[in-house]
């Protein structure tokens, strides 16, 4: 572990090395492998470092058999043996502070409760923890939360120490090992003993603060979300941002926002409810013009139109509508919608005509999918032909056959 100068020391932040050697991937990603390098891999729950080398940027670090792999944004060139390399001090520091603050938060479930942790995840916006439990109250987050906190004030050293398999006896670890060699403890004395191979501040005030967020039960386990560090600070500007948008937009102070924004739910259904009850006055009235200029064609009595974006829901009801005002029509309705024709064929009482196969036949020029049955069929495809075609084509096909004849009749 001696050429992992991340392990030696986590605030190294620039360090020279020699290039051991350059390779290809199996996905031909070029990367090079140094004597020594201070950039930490892809691990444990903590996402690789970035930063340059050789002002190249590296964009990904991985442990592969062994060796740590340094992936550049451009080839390094072959006659360059020796390198100099620089971290992203904002990002290691965060993720410094992220993950120390998880050791806290998950020593902090287990004393008060019990809650193992089970799964851990270090994003980019947030962290989550997977707690061993199905329910998780909102008095037990605050306690565990005022605990962490309190943890972080008192501004414990967090230690870092290697030990055999052997002397872990010594150690009261919150969760087994998953290694049997290079066991290295991260231990915040009298409070978490975890084996962990992450990086970490010195002491727990680095950490600053650690705020949950809100956490939802995912099977048998509970996934809880929060911030550590200067992530809170972020967190706490983007809300409060937002919050101050919406009681300049609402007209209303914070302490009086929840029921401000109550009301204006309750308006909005209350205008929804009013806008439906309008729309449906409005299909009546439009079914009753369309029944009152109907035209007896081929001895049928035909009620047909071409719309402009009407959606498929809308002409099936105007269709039932129209054939409540009259009983005995077939009833015609197209729809141009952008790229696409839908359209709805329903007849009343007659029962010499199917629908379901008119509407098989109008849908082959639009290479269409549609069904339904004797009385009543929509579909729609592509906009290959006009709305004015597509209604020439069905008043064609009854004019012209009783191919459309009803399976029934």
């Amino acid at each position: 572990m001696r050429n992992r100068l991340f392990y030696q020391d986590s605030y190294i932040k620039s360090f020279t090395s020699e290039v051991v050697t350059k390779g290809k991937d199996k996905d031909d990603n070029d990367y090079i492998v140094l004597e020594q390098t201070a950039f930490y891999p892809t691990g444990g729950g903590q996402p690789h470092d970035i930063g340059t080398i050789e002002n190249n940027k590296v964009l990904n670090v991985e442990e592969v058999e062994g060796e740590i792999r340094h992936y550049l944004e451009n080839e390094l060139d072959d006659g360059i043996s020796s390198v100099h390399g620089i971290i992203d001090w904002e990002r290691r520091f965060d993720h410094m502070q992220q993950h120390a603050g998880q050791h806290i938060l998950s020593a902090a479930f287990e004393q008060l409760f019990g809650y193992k942790t089970i799964g851990f995840h270090l994003g980019n916006e947030t962290i989550t923890i997977d707690l061993e439990t199905e329910i998780l109250l909102e008095s037990e987050a605050l306690r565990v939360e005022e605990l962490a906190n309190q943890i972080i004030v008192e501004n414990r050293l967090i230690e870092t120490k290697w030990v055999t398999e052997e002397e872990l006896i010594n150690y009261k670890l919150r969760k087994e090992t998953s290694v049997k060699e290079d066991i290295r403890l991260v231990i915040i004395p009298n409070f978490d003993y975890n084996g962990c191979g992450g990086t970490h501040p010195r002491a727990t005030g680095e950490v600053q603060a650690i705020k949950i967020l809100g956490w939802e039960r995912q099977k048998k386990k509970v996934r809880v979300e929060f911030v550590c560090g200067n992530r809170v600070l972020k967190q706490l500007n983007q809300k409060n941002k937002v919050l101050m948008e919406l009681t300049k937009l609402l007209n209303a102070p914070e302490k009086d926002m929840q029921q401000a924004v109550i009301r204006l739910i309750e308006n909005s259904k209350s205008t929804q409810k009013e806008l439906e009850q309008s729309r449906e006055e409005l299909l009546h009235y439009e079914a009753r013009s369309l029944a009152r200029i109907s035209k007896n064609e081929a001895g049928y009595k035909i009620i047909s139109e071409v719309f402009q974006n009407r959606s498929i829901q809308d002409l099936q009801k105007l269709a039932r509508m129209i054939l409540t005002e009259d009983k005995e029509s077939i009833v015609i309705l197209v729809s141009e919608n952008e790229n696409r024709v839908q359209l709805v064929c329903a007849r009343g009482t007659l029962e010499n005509i199917s629908m379901k196969k008119l509407m098989g036949t109008a849908l082959s020029p639009i290479n269409g999918k549609g069904g339904g049955s004797d009385s009543f069929a929509q579909g729609g495809g592509e906009a290959l032909i006009s709305g004015k075609q597509m209604l020439q084509h069905l008043l064609g096909i009854i004019h012209s056959s009783n191919g459309y004849t009803s399976e029934h009749s």
